[in-house]
């Protein structure tokens, strides 16, 4: 993930708004206590998913891929009166973690935290969204493209994380492991679909943003 001189990075936090005492404390337990730390969001990417949040302001947000929360409780703070965010997650041994810091953040009321394959789940939703961020299995991304896309909102946003998947989307297709290969087909996807418009992004791991047209 490391595109950027650290000093660059440093540089950029330190004139990015603050994550809070909740953000700190959740990014230091992650760190302290959860295996693959990196998977998290953390302070600049956080802060940028927030503040794409307070632009769109959703009236709900889909996230697939909950990890410990850091990145819902960033766009959560965007949400309209009244608004949800569900998060999805297949992995039931972090939900501890994750509610604990929801509850902690006074969220728990805004955000409907589920259990399960996103693939089962995302059909039996029933509600609309503005906001969708993509930050799980890579192999699917293209999988919960299709699954959310009648979900969203026309001017609405699709968000994919680990884009760039720490450069190796630049390597030769012959030495590419599966998951370098979905990700490339992915954003080739994306920028084939003339119902929406994009921007990749190299922040972090690289966001690919997508705005649904029609």
């Amino acid at each position: 993930m490391d595109f950027i001189a650290k000093e660059i990075e440093v540089y950029a936090e330190e004139f990015t708004r603050e994550e809070g005492e909740v953000l700190a404390a959740l990014n230091r337990e992650t760190y302290a206590k959860v295996m693959t730390p990196r998977m998290l969001s953390g302070h600049l990417q956080g802060q940028v998913l927030r503040m794409f949040s307070q632009m769109i302001k959703p009236a709900n947000i889909l996230e697939i891929g909950t990890y410990t929360g850091y990145s819902a409780l960033c766009m959560v703070d965007g949400l309209q009166k009244g608004g949800k965010l569900i998060t999805i997650d297949v992995n039931a041994e972090l939900q501890d973690i994750i509610l604990r810091y929801f509850d902690k953040a006074g969220k728990s009321d805004q955000i409907d935290s589920r259990i399960g394959n996103a693939l089962q789940i995302i059909p039996s939703l029933q509600e609309n969204f503005d906001l969708v961020f993509i930050d799980a299995d890579k192999e699917n991304y293209s999988n919960y493209f299709d699954l959310v896309f009648d979900k969203l909102n026309v001017g609405g946003y699709i968000i994919a994380d680990n884009v760039l998947w720490s450069g190796k989307v630049l390597e030769d297709d012959s030495n590419l492991d599966k998951d370098t290969i979905a990700l490339k087909e992915y954003a080739k996807k994306v920028k084939a679909d003339p119902r929406v418009e994009n921007v990749m992004m190299p922040i972090r791991d690289g966001l690919l943003i997508a705005r649904k047209l029609a």
